[in-house]
């Protein structure tokens, strides 16, 4: 697995935005979140060892993950990651975007049913956005289509949206101000994808989480382990 992050920075979009990672990290390093600018490593894909080799291996690409590949800041650069996503056929690249809506302005000519390397994930985080996201979503050109509903904030009902989706995560919120995550809304989510025949990841605890009417505070590093620990993933297939 690699990360590739053409460019940095990110704007709060949402209500799922209200604790986000990367405006807390950056906000730590004394870093404006609200500036998107291309990293240095922009062209990675590309970027070949002396023996001429991809410096980048061939598998899983994490793109975008501290920021968003679709946010409209970025639209004079994208064009130019298509074409290295485009030729890096020996990879698959994922990104998490909460701009579906701007998925059909932002695809290269060629798209046509979509890129085979290439993984989408509609993040959602409550009912009404679920709604508004994957109403459109599910509409849209793309081979490989999967759910994030993480941080989730309350109980969803999204069965009626898993045709030709291949996954949803889910998780809750990492912040000691954090909404709660009720394990009662993970499992329902699971029942859903059970009907529907998608696979399914539990991927990490909130720091504030109830089981059974009862609350729990936990440790940050503590979150993805729990989780585990729960031994409810639905892994149909092999992803990706």
């Amino acid at each position: 697995m690699a990360m590739w992050n053409p460019w940095r920075g990110c704007k709060k979009c949402s209500e799922g935005c209200l604790h986000c990672y990367i405006h807390k990290g950056d906000a730590k390093r004394g870093i404006n979140t609200n500036e998107i600018v291309k990293t240095k490593e922009f062209d990675k894909p590309l970027i070949k060892s002396k023996n001429g080799n991809y410096k980048m291996k061939s598998g899983l690409v994490y793109l975008c993950f501290s920021t968003d590949f679709l946010i409209e800041e970025a639209d004079e650069w994208r064009s130019e990651c298509w074409k290295m996503i485009k030729e890096r056929q020996d990879c698959t690249f994922l990104f998490l975007t909460k701009r579906i809506e701007r998925f059909m302005d932002c695809i290269p000519d060629d798209w046509g049913k979509g890129y085979k390397n290439v993984v989408v994930c509609c993040t959602i985080e409550n009912q009404q956005n679920a709604d508004r996201k994957l109403s459109l979503f599910q509409t849209l050109p793309i081979r490989h289509k999967c759910i994030t509903a993480q941080p989730l904030i309350e109980n969803v009902e999204i069965e009626k949206y898993l045709q030709g989706i291949e996954l949803v995560v889910v998780g809750g919120e990492s912040d000691y101000r954090a909404r709660p995550l009720d394990y009662s809304w993970v499992l329902n989510i699971r029942e859903q994808c059970i009907r529907q025949g998608v696979s399914f990841e539990f991927r990490q605890c909130g720091t504030h989480f109830i089981k059974d009417g009862k609350w729990y505070k936990l440790k940050t590093k503590n979150l993805r382990n729990q989780a585990k620990k729960a031994n409810i993933d639905i892994k149909l297939k092999e992803l990706y």
